[in-house]
């Protein structure tokens, strides 16, 4: 087991990773979380696969666990829902004592780290991600949130858990598409301030290293969130590469699309446009595309500059009349840039018209 330690101004937490930590998600949670009345919040699909073992361990270590399934799928980020919740956890009467446990992906963690964070003005929360997008990305630096029919992650807040137990078995029982899905957050990662990461998980059989990819993943964003927990410094906004266009494919796709292959074809996007402008090599580029490409994630989209345009305008990311953008220079480094909401529009269009190669 690897563990990793999460020093922010709000909390400081332990993420560990490794085989079998399902099954000791009680003891383990014992450092950090008092026993008592918990909710474990699952999907329609995680569900059936693991709550049993995870209730089994929570009752065994003292908790007393209720088990809470929402349907699978980004639909379930919705007020509604999140209402629902919050009245669930009132009826068990939790208290700030209380913890809720979040078994599965992105979408689980999200909607149940914003429950924990509202209910009592705050409760426990442990995220127990079983999907390979959810281990590198959401389970770990406490952003939360639900969508709005205007857009993704609208409301939210940021809500560090007490403790992130990450069981790389659980990746066995990944559908390969949700498997690729995770790879398209991993790619980002090295392309943003880890050429060699970046290097290993290009290669489609990156797959056999994935406790150590998960790690050096967590490692990344641990060293980002901790000097800017709540993105007001800017270093935070690099692990935004490929979403401003990503969250724009994503709503046009009516949340269809899942998030890494939105954020693929986001970072294939800007970075065509960069090789264009002279910001990056062609090569940079090509070896971009390439490294999507072996993991079966895209490097275009059929929507419009026009419908992706407008859809940009309800992103959270943009700040009036400017934007920031993400912008590749090589493997493992990037530069944050404001533009106007024209040169915005600009690098979209060059990305949606530019090839692979880029030559400039």
């Amino acid at each position: 087991m690897n563990t990793i330690a999460v020093l922010t101004h709000s909390k400081n937490y332990y993420v560990h990773i490794g085989t079998g930590l399902l099954d000791c998600a009680g003891e383990l949670s014992l450092t950090r979380c008092a026993p008592g009345p918990a909710v474990v919040v699952s999907d329609s699909n995680v569900a059936p696969l693991y709550a049993s073992r995870v209730v089994k361990s929570l009752a065994g270590a003292g908790f007393s666990p209720e088990l809470y399934v929402i349907p699978a799928g980004e639909s379930s980020k919705s007020a509604g829902r999140l209402l629902a919740l919050l009245s669930y956890m009132a009826q068990q009467r939790m208290t700030r004592n209380s913890t809720v446990f979040a078994l599965g992906g992105g979408v689980t963690g999200d909607l149940a780290g914003l429950a924990a964070s509202l209910y009592m003005r705050g409760t426990g929360f442990v995220q127990l991600p079983t999907s390979l997008l959810a281990a590198v990305d959401s389970s770990v630096g406490g952003k939360t949130a639900i969508d709005l029919a205007e857009g993704k992650n609208l409301v939210g807040t940021f809500y560090q858990p007490d403790l992130v137990l990450c069981d790389t078995g659980a990746f066995s029982t990944l559908p390969e598409q949700q498997t690729a899905n995770g790879f398209g957050e991993i790619i980002k990662t090295g392309m943003i301030c880890d050429e060699k990461l970046f290097d290993t998980a290009s290669h489609a059989e990156a797959v056999r290293h994935i406790g150590e990819i998960v790690t050096r993943c967590v490692e990344i964003k641990k060293s980002i969130v901790e000097r800017d927990e709540r993105e007001t410094g800017g270093l935070r906004q690099i692990l935004n590469f490929g979403h401003t266009f990503g969250h724009a494919i994503e709503k046009c796709s009516g949340f269809a699309m899942p998030h890494g292959f939105c954020v693929a074809a986001g970072m294939a996007l800007i970075t065509k446009a960069c090789a264009r402008k002279g910001i990056c090599s062609a090569e940079t580029c090509l070896r971009l595309c390439t490294a999507l490409r072996n993991h079966g994630l895209p490097v275009s989209t059929d929507f419009s500059a026009g419908e992706l345009f407008d859809a940009m305008m309800s992103d959270k990311k943009r700040a009036g009349g400017t934007v920031t953008l993400i912008l590749p220079r090589a493997p493992g480094r990037v530069e944050r840039r404001s533009v106007s909401l024209d040169e915005a529009r600009s690098f979209l269009e060059d990305g949606l018209s530019a090839p692979e190669s880029a030559p400039q």
